[in-house]
Order: structure tokens, then C-alpha cells, then sequence
């Protein structure tokens, strides 16, 4: 299997733990051109020059070519199976199952109560059972529960496959997040982490692809269109979570696409970032319940939620209701499902080019705050133009606040990563940051009432509003990391052994934040 390696005689580990005990013997020169000099690393332990041969490029490629790929499918498919809702919605499922506007928008509510319940588990499970079964199997459960969405029969039988859909979608999304922590360092995640969430805007667009032409089997085996939605896209699901058991390394020390000495140079470099380049931070490798206290009683975990409410409710509230929205301009179903495409395919592209520049720039917040004033302006401009008989007005808002919205996800994830060391703290932090922060969908769920529309002034408001809040949570956020830096750069800690300030992670006087 793609996540197993032979043994070595030297165990990546034990090599890298071997190259730390003779930090700073050597002072010899480092080779020039495409070698990477690792003592010039900002976010490097300073160590001797051990490293210099390995080709850090070569190296990053190999990764993001052996790792990015699948887990950007995984996630598409994860995001098409939530958000295809909206879809079935406009293809007849609220008329065939008699679903009132309340009812419809409680299905897509319950979704995310497990959602949110299930995540810091999934997270802890993930690291207990390895990133290899225990991705594609939570993905084999969620297929299953996607396609037998297709065959419900009433009310009841949505709301309830909703429910299980939620338990079993919970793991992905801060598994793979939190997964990706544990092979880039903290300045490389953002480029990673936008790579793999532009999965969610493909699958935005793919979604109305496939439901465009999935629809025209209308009566196929004597079910309807929206039904087939379901059922295909279940079934996809299924076949390439079968498929991700034998493709989904585990971690560095055990990646067999790797050589031994590129592993040990993964883990070193790992152990030395966002300290002060000279002390490593403990990657703990016992689960201890400290661990999840110390996530779940850190202040910036609960700040960063209002930032990440004023990001994820305009998100699934134009996930799930885009299309809706769309039509209601005036367009038929058809063209409204292919006009979700552009806003999309837009989305995913600024994602990936701010996700570069701001892992350049060594800078999160001004790349966060920016972005979330695009939302705002896009739907201050729906606002404005809403019932004055200009849809493309109201189109051109929507596609200015999603553009905002794709880039500035990535961006709140990564900041907060960062920011979290020692391994199970940051599984159980993002968990719960993730997790809680996506009860924003299920009030998210019930902003676009059927009695708003065509103008849904009440959901653009309420858009607007959690995007302001979130814009204040970044500006307290930043200004809060840039003071305890500048008070720990005053501290110093010589008062701190080796092993205490290792021990203490990102609360360690040691610890920088990224800004």
C-alpha cells in the first residue's frame, strides 16, 4: 500500500534526532544554485549544515505531487455531496417530497449539529488510526449515506440521511486540514491549504455541471432528476474512496515516495518552526486529555471563530441557496445551474494566487481582512441593487462576494494552525474551531427564507453583518499576536529550561505568532 515503506536501517526519526544532537558542529560552506541553504530559512532552528545537499524544492514537489492531488478529490467530492442540495432543490426535490420552506431549510440545518459535534473525535481518531484508513473509510460511509439520500421517500427520509451525512462528512475537512500541519512547515500551509480548499470551488461549479446534465435522466429507472443527483454522486464517492486506501500516505517518517535522509530533513524542519530558532516545540506523540483542555480554554481559538463566522456563513449561504438565488433573478433552472460555473472556477483561481503571495509575504491578516471586505462589498452591492430590475447587478454581487470568500477561508485556517503547536493540541484545536465554527451553516441555512425572494434582502443583511463582526475579530487578533510577540522578545527565557519551554508549545516565551 502507498502509505507503507520497507524498513530502514536508520529510522527517519532517529536520523533527524541524530542531526539535532550535533546542532551548529559544522560551519562549513553550503552549495549555491538550486540547493537550499536551510540556515537562511527564516522559520530554521539555525542547525548545522547537515541539510545542505537536500534539494528543498525537489523535495516540496514530491510532496505536493504525491499528497495535494487526492486530497483536493477527496474534498471536491465531500463539498459536491454537502452542497448538492441546492441543486436537487431546483429540480423538483421540495415538490416531489411536499417540503415546506421551514422544512427544507431544517434539513439542511441538522447537517451541521453532527457536523460540528463529530469533528474534534474524527480529529483524535485520525491521528490513533492513520490518515490512510481512516479518511477513505469515513468517505466509503458518507457515499453510502449520499446515495441512499436519492431514494427517500418523504420528509422524515431526508432529514434523517441529513443527520448521517453530517456524522460521517465531519472527519474530512479538519483531518486533511490538520493533516497537511503535519508535513508543511507553518510558512508553506497556506499555498497547500488553498490548493486543496479550491476543491470546494470546483466542486461549486462541477456541481451545476453535473446537475445540469444529470437532471436530463428524468424519469430513468422511474426516478427524477434530483434523485439521480444523489444517487451518481454517492456511488462516485464510493469508488474512489476504495480506491484513496491504497493512495493516502500516512506521515513523513513512514513516506516510502521519500528517501531517508528527505525524511529526516521533513521531521527536523517540522520540530524548529515558530520558535526562536533555536529550541524545537514537543510534537506530542502520546494522546493526553491536557492537550484537548489546553485547545479548548485558548483565547485565540474563540476569537478566531467570530472571524470565522463572518467567512463561512456567507459561504454556505451562497453554497447552499446559489442556485436558488439565481433563478429567482429570472433565469430557468438550466441557466441557473450553468451560471454558478464562472462565479466559481473565478474563485478557485484568486484562491490559489493569494494563498502564493501570502505564504511569500510571510503575512496572514492583511490577506484575511482584505478578502472579507470583498464579501462585504459584493453583498452591499446585492443590497443595493436587489428589486430595482437589474439581475445582472445582483449576479455581478454574488460573483464579487464568492471571489472574497474562496481565497479567505484557506487564509483563517491556515493563520490559526500556525499559530497552535504540539500535534494533538492543533488536532483538537482545529477540530473545534473548525467544527464549532460550522454552525455558521446552520445559521446560514435559514437566512434565504422562500418568503425573502426574489430579493432576499433579510439574508444579504445578515451576510453583511457576521462579515463586519469577522472583520473586527482579525484587527483584535492581530493586534493581540503582535503584542505578546513584542512581550516575549522583552522576556527571553532564561528562566525556562530546554525542556519546559519545548514542552509548553505555543504558549512557550519561545513561540512567535504569524502575523
Amino acid at each position: 500500500m502507498a502509505h507503507e515503506t520497507d524498513s530502514p536501517e536508520k529510522p527517519a526519526i532517529a536520523q533527524a534526532e541524530s542531526i539535532e544532537s550535533s546542532h551548529s558542529s559544522e560551519e562549513k560552506s553550503l552549495s549555491h544554485g538550486h540547493k537550499h541553504d536551510v540556515r537562511q530559512d527564516p522559520e530554521w532552528g539555525g542547525q548545522d549544515g547537515t541539510f545542505s545537499h537536500i534539494d528543498e524544492k525537489k523535495v516540496l514537489r514530491k510532496m505536493d505531487l504525491h499528497l495535494i492531488p487526492i486530497l483536493s478529490l477527496l474534498y471536491l467530492l465531500s463539498f459536491l455531496d454537502r452542497g448538492n442540495i441546492g441543486n436537487a432543490k431546483i429540480e423538483g426535490l421540495t415538490e416531489e417530497l411536499n417540503l415546506t420552506g421551514p422544512q427544507f431549510n431544517w434539513c439542511l440545518t441538522v447537517f451541521f449539529f453532527t457536523y460540528a459535534a463529530f469533528e474534534i473525535p474524527s480529529n483524535l481518531l485520525l491521528k490513533r488510526f492513520k490518515p490512510s484508513i481512516w479518511l477513505p473509510s469515513i468517505m466509503i460511509a458518507w457515499g453510502i449515506v449520499m446515495t441512499l439520500m436519492g431514494i427517500v421517500k418523504d420528509y422524515h427520509g431526508l432529514l434523517i440521511t441529513r443527520i448521517f451525512l453530517g456524522v460521517t462528512e465531519s472527519g474530512l475537512f479538519p483531518g486533511v486540514t490538520y493533516y497537511i500541519t503535519m508535513w508543511y512547515c507553518r510558512h508553506e500551509a497556506q499555498y497547500r491549504q488553498a490548493l486543496f480548499f479550491s476543491a470546494a470551488s470546483i466542486a461549486g461549479a462541477f456541481s451545476g455541471i453535473l446537475a445540469f446534465g444529470i437532471a436530463k435522466m428524468d424519469g430513468v429507472g422511474g426516478y427524477s432528476g434530483w434523485r439521480w443527483i444523489f444517487i451518481l454522486e454517492g456511488i462516485a464517492t464510493v469508488v474512489v474512496a476504495v480506491g484513496a486506501y491504497f493512495v493516502i500516505y500516512d506521515f513523513p517518517d513512514t513516506a516510502s515516495f521519500l528517501t531517508e535522509e528527505e525524511r529526516a530533513w521533513v521531521i527536523h524542519r517540522l520540530r524548529y518552526q515558530g520558535s526562536d530558532g533555536q529550541r524545537r516545540v514537543a510534537e506530542d506523540e502520546e494522546f493526553k486529555w491536557k492537550y484537548v483542555r489546553d485547545a479548548l480554554t485558548d483565547w485565540q481559538i474563540y476569537l478566531g471563530l467570530v472571524m470565522f463566522w463572518g467567512i463561512v456563513c456567507p459561504l454556505y449561504g451562497t453554497s447552499l441557496f446559489l442556485p436558488t438565488i439565481i433563478r429567482e433573478l429570472g433565469y430557468t433552472s438550466s441557466t441557473a445551474q450553468l451560471l454558478t460555473v464562472p462565479i466559481y472556477v473565478t474563485a478557485a483561481a484568486v484562491s490559489v494566487v493569494a494563498a502564493w503571495y501570502s505564504d511569500r509575504a510571510g503575512q496572514r491578516s492583511p490577506f484575511i481582512f482584505g478578502f472579507m471586505c470583498v464579501i462585504g462589498a459584493g453583498f452591499i452591492i446585492c443590497l443595493a441593487s436587489s428589486g430595482r430590475g437589474v439581475p445582472g447587478v445582483v449576479y455581478f454581487g454574488v460573483f464579487v462576494a464568492v471571489v472574497g470568500m474562496y481565497p479567505a477561508f484557506p487564509g483563517n485556517i491556515t493563520w490559526l494552525s500556525n499559530n497552535l503547536a504540539g500535534s494533538y493540541k492543533r488536532a483538537a484545536g482545529m477540530a473545534f474551531h473548525i467544527g464549532v465554527g460550522n454552525l455558521a451553516g446552520a445559521m446560514a441555512s435559514n437566512f434565504y427564507r422562500e418568503q425573502d425572494s426574489p430579493e432576499y434582502i433579510l439574508g444579504h443583511s445578515l451576510e453583511l453583518g457576521f462579515v463586519a463582526a469577522g472583520l473586527i475579530a482579525v484587527i483584535v487578533l492581530r493586534v493581540s499576536y503582535q503584542k505578546i510577540n513584542k512581550k516575549r522578545a522583552e522576556q527571553g527565557t532564561g528562566m525556562y529550561t530546554e525542556e519546559e519551554l519545548s514542552k509548553m508549545g505555543d504558549r512557550s516565551p519561545a513561540f512567535r505568532y504569524k502575523l
